[in-house]
């Protein structure tokens, strides 16, 4: 009998809860939703099977306090840690959340050995490499949702500006999640027609920063929380690339042994993603100043792993 897919979502805050959702209403897996807190994912999973008669979505969804129920998931997405509070850097964030991202894998690991690992927890890139070590995954089931994001924003404020359909804009970003992201303008388009078509330097560039404060914009807005909306929806774009095998060409933190002159860090590019997890990284030709700005963004990577070494 054929086995439905399997994905858990350790965390069943905002991220957590309404990436279940995606994942139910697309009907692409059974979801189990893990949280510390008791009864919160037993309730959000109730409340949301119970949508399925509505909305027509036929998938089972159990919350849970201990990961048994878990197991031989093929995706597990790790939400879980702090989330930012205005004022507060991803830096901040970084011990707290290398702990608890360590617990979390340690148990996702002993109950999913061959699940892939879609990490969104920040700060994104150092919480995929604390995942890799712990799980001692091979890379290409370590990957990290961030570019799909980042490059949802850009697309979004593209699209704003140009008084054109979202639809019709194709961009990504490269590099960390954070300040330092790369917004990639030159390969950006709408309808294959490039960018500088359609805007100013001086618009362009004003987009480039809007999209690296992207996640920083709705904090303050929302004052208690953080974005949940696009983080959720991006990260189901890629577990659904990986549960449909659909070879998927997404923006990821991704492992990097090599390529852009970058090794043994997670930094966000080009990468297909299938069945195998993260199965090629997609190398483009850089002018300089998109190398310096990646070599930038990589350093920036390269000192929050450092924090977390010891090595500062």
């Amino acid at each position: 009998m054929l086995r439905r897919p399997k994905v858990s979502i350790v965390g069943a805050g905002n991220v957590g809860a309404t990436a279940a959702h995606w994942i139910a209403a697309k009907e692409l897996a059974d979801v189990v939703l893990v949280d510390v807190a008791e009864g919160i994912p037993q309730g959000k999973a109730l409340d949301l099977m119970q949508a399925g008669p509505v909305e027509d979505f036929d998938v089972r969804v159990t919350g849970s306090n201990d990961y048994a129920p878990t197991e031989n998931s093929d995706v597990v997405v790790i939400t879980a840690g702090l989330p930012r509070k205005p004022g507060m850097s991803r830096d901040d964030l970084l011990k707290t959340n290398a702990n608890i991202v360590t617990q979390v894998t340690q148990q996702v690991c002993k109950y999913s050995p061959n699940g892939i690992l879609v990490v969104v927890s920040n700060p994104l890139d150092a919480m995929a490499y604390v995942a890799k070590k712990v799980s001692g995954f091979p890379r290409n089931r370590v990957i990290g949702m961030a570019g799909v994001l980042d490059s949802a924003r850009f697309c979004t404020f593209v699209a704003e500006a140009a008084g054109v359909s979202v639809e019709d804009v194709h961009g990504f970003v490269y590099g960390g999640h954070g300040d330092t992201m790369v917004p990639m303008t030159r390969y950006c388009s709408i309808s294959g027609v490039p960018l500088e078509k359609f805007l100013s330097p001086e618009k362009i560039s004003a987009i480039v920063e809007r999209t690296k404060n992207g996640g920083a914009e709705i904090v303050n807005y929302l004052k208690t929380g953080s974005a949940y909306y696009a983080p959720s929806a991006a990260t189901v774009q890629m577990v659904e690339a990986i549960i449909k095998d659909k070879k998927r060409v997404l923006p990821c933190a991704v492992w990097l042994e090599g390529e852009y002159g970058l090794k043994n860090l997670f930094v966000g590019v080009l990468a297909k993603l299938g069945a195998n997890g993260m199965e090629k990284v997609i190398e483009l030709d850089l002018n300089d100043t998109e190398k310096n700005n990646l070599k930038k963004s990589a350093e920036s990577v390269q000192g929050l792993m450092n924090v977390l070494e010891g090595k500062v």
